[in-house]
């Protein structure tokens, strides 16, 4: 029961309908009694007494924390408003990973639907109201026709327009999916389609005194237009949802109409087009329950009668939609709209719905624990990601919100932080060693191995491994660097939230973060603490970041040799092996290992999203989901190991030196960053970022060796500092929106510390407002004149070798203050010394020597 509450708790909402909150200026001048009815008018003064009211106050008092009133409650929410950054609206929004906005109300007292990416981690998208889009064009039209008898002209032109309109909005990627209110306007009862409807063609009348548009309300013209929207998404083969809402709603519905049994007949016209029946169609669940279990298109939205109904209507809900619908068939969403306490109130209730349900199905065994978590993980999260071709990766609440493990020395996070450890361990009892992993400045992946046992008796009691302070002074083969010492001891803190199994059977890994002893202070030349940092100081400014990194990795033949060991090409080097060629999958050899590496990945839960081979002999490239920054590196990191020690059993190598051989096109280590939050800042995020590249090129070019593959006209990301939408020949390639991917990186660097450098640089451009000054590089920036590059602002290009990096890095004092000058210091100690450790091999033994280690 204990892994269910903790679904229930911590699964991420995505909320496929909501509606835009209103803006600052709007808020008070409409009555806050709305959150909980649906009356309007002289009926809302009665909702002081329904159930669904008491219990609201109850709820926002407890998080108020203040007397259980409406007048408190009123005060309390009055002053969290004025409360900057929107904090209340974050807090109140604590758990939606995403919302899809019908934004088809009045638009001029809400905010924009993109403005809610701030509340969310998931960028929002939004959802055509086609009511609104019919009554736009037919105002816009007014005076044109407003006096003409041709009713088949009028008819043929709306049309276009509508079918125009719809078409552009089912090739625009902001758009999730389409919503008729029909069910307001004529009810659900809809009759077969008239192609034409001739002298029945009733033009719309006048737009009103503000010139908005008339309210579309025909019994012919209602249905038309949707007929017309379920077609283009049929001849489209789009597989964009069509919502209709049902049931329960304002005084101006049908009641009888709203049943959505009336729809029984559409659906079957439509078969290829989903159809999302929202707000539980209540009162009529069990109908669309119904529906939703017979017609394969047919989906349930069990939203809106949370917080709009009694606690013990709500569960009614939750049992009727469980009797006969499938759970990949549920959805679930607020349906919020003007008020952020909406929001608030729907999660809260839904949570605590499913928690009485779902244990009391558990405990009378009509359930058990692991089908009621996939209840839960279908309604809140997998159905709408899956109908709606979200692509969001489920993690748990706490890794999005990147919960902070500053504070261990509260006795209750540190309990929180161990249920990651209980729930590995329930559902992998065969565990019995715990790996706890940190990545030096050498990027070199070091290991203390615990016995499971051992784990479970130390860290209840917050009792950690000792590792000396000159762990992050070390070289790759233990030479100490100078002003390092093997006195002293950090505590190696596991972050449980990035604990998976390893790739050996038995094992799990985590990745820890040093605290000083005893006192548990952060030590801030750490490398996964510094990328912890920014991420936090990023919060502060509204934003936040996923990352998802390409992993290229070249696979070497490995055979004993006097004095060590040989890597070549061969069996490996095969002739036909090239970028994305299906040749190249051709050995079974080669493609049982990579298949082997895919089912160990998805056995420890890393979702690969694609694969293909790569342009050097023997190279793939694996390709990682978006994830929160210091996630998406902790999965790396154990993705990588996985990639090795598949590689290793078949005695091969797999590298990630970027020249393995230098007569081959090299390795990188990409990374694609968005921000989920602030994308709206993206140009100055990016401008700070090009601003300190060249001293950020000293994390992600970490070695002379790393300078090789920085060559113009190989698509490894360029010479200059610059960046192209879609320009493989730049060190940043924009995507689309704030996504780009960071090519300037490979396998040698530390992610942790080069993200940090990153996203710091970035943070710290918006700070400053940071005006993008380098403009859209269209084709390879090396084949453009002087003068061109100078009209494009390129000035700068990248170092010629790792220890120019360093002398940028040591000279950027504002990249320093980002980072702090203790991190700096100690990182460019640690890279002389390893530079000069490895300029005294020769050519060939330093590259076996990296091979053996990366």
């Amino acid at each position: 029961m204990e892994g269910l509450i903790e679904a229930i708790d911590s699964t991420p909402i995505i909320d496929h309908h909501a509606h835009n909150l209103l803006t600052a200026s709007n808020i008070d001048t409409y009555d806050l009694l709305t959150i909980t009815t649906e009356a309007h008018g002289p009926a809302l003064k009665h909702a002081l007494s329904t159930l669904a009211h008491i219990r609201a106050v109850k709820c926002l008092a407890e998080v108020l924390e203040c007397e259980p009133t409406w007048d408190a409650v009123q005060k309390g929410i009055h002053l969290k408003r004025q409360e900057p950054d929107d904090a209340w609206s974050r807090r109140c929004f604590q758990g939606i990973e995403t919302a899809l906005i019908d934004d088809g109300l009045d638009s001029s007292n809400i905010h924009a639907y993109d403005w809610h990416n701030r509340l969310t981690r998931s960028r929002c998208k939004r959802i055509v109201r086609i009511e609104k889009v019919a009554e736009a064009i037919m105002t816009e039209q007014h005076p044109k026709y407003h006096n003409s008898s041709d009713l088949n002209a009028i008819q043929t032109d709306i049309t276009g327009r509508f079918i125009s309109a719809i078409d552009q909005a089912i090739a625009d990627p902001e758009v999730a999916g389409f919503k008729s209110v029909i069910c307001y306007r004529v009810g659900l009862a809809i009759p077969q389609f008239e192609n034409s409807l001739g002298n029945q063609f009733i033009f719309m009348t006048e737009p009103d005194s503000n010139n908005q548009a008339s309210r579309l309300e025909d019994d012919r013209l209602n249905p038309y237009f949707v007929h017309l929207t379920a077609q283009l998404l049929e001849r489209k083969k789009s597989k964009k949802p069509f919502q209709f809402h049902t049931g329960l709603g304002d005084n101006d519905i049908d009641l009888g109409l709203s049943n959505p049994a009336h729809l029984q007949t559409f659906i079957e016209t439509y078969p290829a087009v989903s159809i999302v029946l929202l707000h539980a169609a209540y009162p009529f669940t069990a109908q669309a329950g119904y529906l939703a279990s017979v017609y394969e298109n047919c989906y349930l939205d069990i939203g809106e009668v949370f917080p709009m109904i009694s606690q013990d209507g709500q569960e009614k809900v939750i049992r009727e939609a469980l009797d006969l619908c499938p759970t990949e068939k549920l959805t679930w969403s607020t349906d919020g709209h003007w008020f952020p306490e909406t929001y608030l109130l729907a999660v809260m209730q839904v949570r605590e719905g499913m928690r009485h349900v779902l244990c009391e199905y558990v405990e009378r065994e009509s359930l058990t624990a692991t089908a009621a978590i996939k209840v839960v993980q279908d309604v809140f999260f997998n159905t709408s990601n899956t109908i709606y071709k979200l692509g969001l990766p489920l993690l748990p609440i706490q890794q999005m919100n990147q919960m902070s493990i500053t504070s261990k020395d509260s006795s209750q996070e540190w309990a929180e932080d161990l249920t990651y450890l209980n729930k590995l361990l329930r559902k992998e009892p065969s565990t019995q060693y715990l790996r706890l992993q940190w990545l030096d400045y050498t990027s070199m992946l070091r290991a203390r191995v615990v016995p499971i046992k051992r784990a479970l008796k130390m860290f209840p009691e917050k009792q950690f491994i000792g590792i000396t302070k000159g762990a992050l002074g070390l070289l790759q083969m233990d030479m100490m660097v100078d002003g390092f010492e093997a006195t002293g001891e950090f505590d190696a803190y596991p972050c449980f939230e990035g604990l998976r199994l390893g790739g050996r059977k038995g094992h799990a890994t985590v990745q820890i973060e040093f605290r000083e002893s005893p006192s548990g202070n952060e030590v801030p030349i750490c490398p996964r603490t510094l990328l912890r940092r920014q991420v936090e100081k990023a919060a502060k400014e509204g934003i936040e970041f996923l990352a998802g990194f390409e992993i290229e990795v070249v696979f070497m033949s490995r055979k004993k040799v006097d004095g060590g060991f040989e890597y070549g090409g061969i069996p490996i080097n095969e002739g036909g092996h090239c970028w994305s060629s299906a040749r190249s999958l051709q050995p079974d050899y080669l493609l049982d290992l990579v298949e082997e590496i895919v089912q160990k990945l998805d056995h420890v839960g890393i979702e690969l999203q694609q694969f293909h081979s790569e342009s050097s002999p023997g190279q793939y490239e694996f390709v990682l989901p978006p994830l929160p920054p210091l996630i998406a590196v902790d999965t790396l990191l154990a993705a990588r190991e996985i990639i090795s020690l598949c590689a290793a059993n078949r005695n091969m190598r797999a590298t990630l030196v970027p020249k393995p051989d230098p007569s081959a096109p090299g390795t990188g280590a990409h990374v694609h960053i968005s921000l989920s939050k602030g994308s709206e800042k993206w140009e100055s995020f990016y401008a700070g970022v090009l601003k300190h590249l060249t001293a950020i090129a000293a994390f992600t070019y970490p070695q002379d060796t790393s300078y090789e593959r920085v060559v113009d006209g190989m698509w490894a990301g360029s010479t200059y500092i610059c960046w192209g939408h879609q320009n493989r020949e730049t060190p940043l390639r924009r995507i689309s929106g704030s996504h780009f991917e960071i090519k300037c990186m490979d396998g040698l660097a530390n992610p942790y510390l080069a993200l940090a450098a990153i996203f710091g640089a970035g943070v710290q451009g918006v700070k400053n407002n940071e005006p993008l000054r380098i403009k859209n590089v269209v084709n390879d920036p090396s084949k453009k004149s002087e003068e061109e590059r100078r009209e494009l602002g390129i000035r700068e290009r990248f170092p010629d070798g790792i220890e120019q990096a360093l002398r940028n890095l040591e000279g950027d004092e504002e990249l320093g203050g980002i980072l702090g000058g203790e991190a700096v210091e100690t990182y460019c100690k640690v890279k002389r010394a390893e530079k000069e450790m490895l300029d005294g091999m020769e050519d060939g033994e330093k590259r076996r020597w990296l091979i053996e280690r990366y």
